[in-house]
């Protein structure tokens, strides 16, 4: 695809979002930033989480990940389902009765300040860590596909894509991202089905055939029953129970867009919806990942020593115009339909949790501004150093930091909510940072202490446990 093209596909795209982001920004309050005002339609809100829960880790990686470990993604996918009607069930109830803004102040009712500080700080951390990974995909592209071509440098790209994320959103917030959400979401699932059409049409398959290629593949190898293994059943599904109840559930990010809901019940019922359609893309990925490896087989194409680059590789330099554009617009939408929300969340936290902004102030307006600019430029530097360091797949590190960080505030709300103890409030934060430490000297040693055991993503699970077991250490009955 030739970078006049992409500059096109490029100007276009982001030309659309600010219409999108001018509309939905009309007749904004304070309060609509970090609320939405609590009228987003349901549906909508669920259509657009499919985009933003996807992002630009599954748009690629997964795919690329299909080579390595086959489809035992798919175990953790089906723990995933599950811990989203968790979601619905039990702590959807919770934060509506709370009426809360920012979830973490469930933590300050219920154990106290250096709590509540603490659960912040540990979601701040991962969620800047986690939108930067995803946000170093897309611009990646970005270089290969436009900016190379007219010698920008990498950090110039990284610069650009931020600066619209923030441009778009610094108005009305979490608002305007429910609104562009859905229209990137769109985006991403037009891109993922074009090129499963482009790549059977040049083999001439009909959907018996494609059904029969994916099937018989041996990289669709789903179950993993050795217990050694990372990719064990047991293992990958409890862990993506854990991973996607911290990362949704407890995750500021994606709890907002669900608090913006008019009611209760239309939360819930945008969760139920939205389980079943990202189970569904998600299958439809893992399909594509064995179709792009079963077209390089075929066709001779040497594959890429980073599974991460195979699906850049054959969309932008071998399945013609069409697919190239489609790619563009899926991966650029998949990492900003992420990252903006992102962005939006972590200024949420912050001014809410940290500064103890009234939302409903006109006077936070300018703080929010300030707020806004500076964890985009944090994010900027991530980027940059993560561009320096990482030599794994993206899918892999995203869940790798999200074991680390997410952890404590699994132990937090967990004991929180299923026991009645109270903790001593001031050696909470002590335990936070414990708990992740003593994760990582396990890990790294655990094929020596565990007799060839590996952790996978349910080290998430033991880093949870520890906290728990840490808090009881540091609690008391009610009554005493």
């Amino acid at each position: 695809m030739s970078s006049t093209l992409a500059f096109f596909v490029i100007v276009g795209f982001f030309g659309l979002l600010m219409v999108v982001s001018y509309l939905s920004s009309r007749k904004v309050t304070s309060e609509t930033f970090f609320t939405g005002n609590r009228r987003s339609p349901w549906y909508l809100v669920a259509f657009g989480m499919i985009g933003a829960t996807i992002s630009g880790v599954t748009f690629i990686s997964v795919p690329g990940e299909v080579g390595k470990s086959g489809w035992t993604y798919l175990q953790f996918l089906m723990g995933n389902f599950v811990g989203y009607y968790v979601i619905a069930l039990v702590l959807i109830p919770l934060y509506f009765r709370l009426n809360m803004v920012s979830i973490y102040s469930y933590l300050d009712k219920r154990f106290g300040t250096n709590s509540y500080k603490t659960g912040s700080f540990f979601f701040l951390i991962s969620q800047t860590i986690g939108a930067s990974f995803r946000m170093y995909l897309v611009s990646g592209v970005l270089q290969v596909a436009f900016f190379n071509a007219i010698g920008i440098p990498f950090w110039l790209t990284v610069l650009f894509t931020i600066f619209m994320i923030w441009l778009y959103t610094f108005k009305a917030g979490i608002k305007t991202v429910v609104w562009t959400d859905s229209f990137q979401t769109l985006f991403i699932l037009l891109s993922l089905g074009i090129t499963l059409i482009i790549i059977s049409k040049q083999f001439h398959f009909g959907p018996v055939d494609f059904v029969k290629v994916v099937y018989e593949h041996p990289y669709s190898k789903v179950f993993d029953w050795d217990w050694k293994s990372g990719t064990n059943f047991f293992k990958q599904f409890f862990a993506g129970l854990g991973i996607v109840i911290v990362m949704n559930g407890l995750d500021q990010n994606m709890m907002q867009k669900s608090l913006t809901c008019r009611s209760m019940k239309d939360a819930q019922k945008n969760l139920y919806w939205f389980s079943f359609a990202f189970i569904l893309a998600n299958f439809l990925f893992l399909s594509l990942g064995v179709m792009l490896y079963y077209y390089a087989e075929k066709t001779g194409i040497k594959i890429p020593t980073k599974s991460d680059d195979l699906f850049p590789t054959l969309a932008l330099g071998y399945f013609g115009v069409a697919a190239g554009v489609m790619f563009l617009l899926g991966i650029t939408s998949a990492a900003y339909s992420s990252a903006d929300s992102a962005l939006t969340a972590l200024t949420t936290s912050f001014c809410i949790d940290f500064l103890k902004l009234d939302p409903t102030s006109p006077k936070s307006k300018r703080t929010r501004f300030m707020v806004h600019i500076a964890f985009s430029f944090i994010m900027f530097l991530v980027i940059i150093l993560f561009r320096i360091i990482n030599d794994d797949s993206v899918v892999k590190a995203v869940f790798t930091v999200a074991g680390y960080t997410y952890g404590p505030l699994l132990g937090l709300f967990a004991f929180g909510m299923f026991t009645k103890r109270m903790v001593k409030d001031k050696f909470v934060p002590i335990i936070g940072i414990l708990s992740p430490v003593l994760c990582y000297i396990i890990n790294v040693n655990s094929e020596v202490l565990l007799g060839g055991y590996k952790f996978g993503f349910e080290l998430l699970l033991l880093n949870g446990l520890f906290t728990f077991l840490g808090l009881l250490m540091i609690s008391k009955n009610k009554n005493q």
